[in-house]
């Protein structure tokens, strides 16, 4: 859909004062001894705390106030309908099992959407103070060092790159297996990085990211700065990644064309 440069303005604005609202929640709760994590996976282990729902919470209220009108979709509570065709997208701790262990790679994910995908988006990480935003022509980091753009890196091989992915066994055996088939190609792998694995791609840092299992809002925010700085992502079979499931991301499209043609070459079911 379109939308006016009016209404844009708007939009980045109320952007951040959703990122703005949750910081203090997810700060209150960070490294706290009291901290207790309940999980909502009764087959494996899916990490929720206090700081989780607040920080939705939280954001829910700006938008009741600012945007009542449009959608939401959140993590913790889920679809609310709207009247607009925009959707925001919020995870309020992308990264909850970094969060529960006290590293600083979990952030909240923010993304305004219409029915094609991601429009703008923000990732922030409160604990470093560290806010990536992407689209409606902005690309810039806001942290400690300053105000900085984005730009993902130029091209390079594969064999020259370094990939990033959260969990060693990135989804299924055969998921692993194709992720796997990539990075023994790469010069360099690290895991567990969470969300900050795409802001270090939207920052130059890194080449891909290439993960499995993801939901809209894993992935909407992301994709949002992602693009804006240059870069790109899509499925493992090319095509749109905005509503999750496989998802790669990469610097630019000489790399994602080098590590997708590994992929698709998997039986990943």
């Amino acid at each position: 859909m379109t939308v006016s440069q009016t209404t844009q303005t708007e939009l980045i604005r109320v952007a951040h004062a959703l990122a703005d609202a949750a910081r203090p929640v997810t700060l209150a709760h960070f490294r706290a001894s009291a901290l207790v994590a309940d999980n909502k996976d009764t087959g494996g282990f899916d990490p929720v705390t206090a700081a989780d729902r607040g920080a939705e919470k939280a954001m829910r209220a700006v938008l009741a106030d600012a945007r009542p009108d449009d959608a939401i979709l959140g993590e913790e509570f889920g679809h609310q309908s709207g009247t607009t065709g925009l959707t925001w997208v919020l995870d309020p701790i992308d990264g909850t099992r970094g969060y529960i262990s006290g590293t600083p790679t979990w952030g909240v994910l923010i993304s305004v959407a219409d029915a094609q995908g991601p429009l703008f988006g923000l990732i922030d990480q409160p604990y470093i103070g560290e806010r990536f935003a992407g689209g409606f022509g902005v690309s810039e980091l806001h942290g400690p060092i300053g105000h900085l753009a984005l730009q993902c890196r130029s091209a390079r091989p594969l064999a020259q790159a370094t990939v990033l992915t959260t969990f060693p066994e990135v989804g299924t055996a055969q998921e692993g297996a194709a992720f796997h088939a990539v990075a023994n190609r790469a010069q360099l792998t690290r895991y567990g990085m969470d969300c900050y694995g795409y802001a270090l791609l939207a920052a130059g840092q890194v080449d891909l990211v290439i993960e499995a299992g993801l939901n809209a809002y894993d992935i909407q925010a992301p994709i949002a700065v992602i693009q804006a700085a240059g870069g790109m992502v899509t499925d493992w079979l090319g095509g749109p990644a905005h509503e999750g499931g496989r998802v790669i991301a990469a610097a630019n499209p000489e790399i994602h064309a080098e590590a997708l043609a590994i992929i698709k070459d998997m039986p990943f079911g």
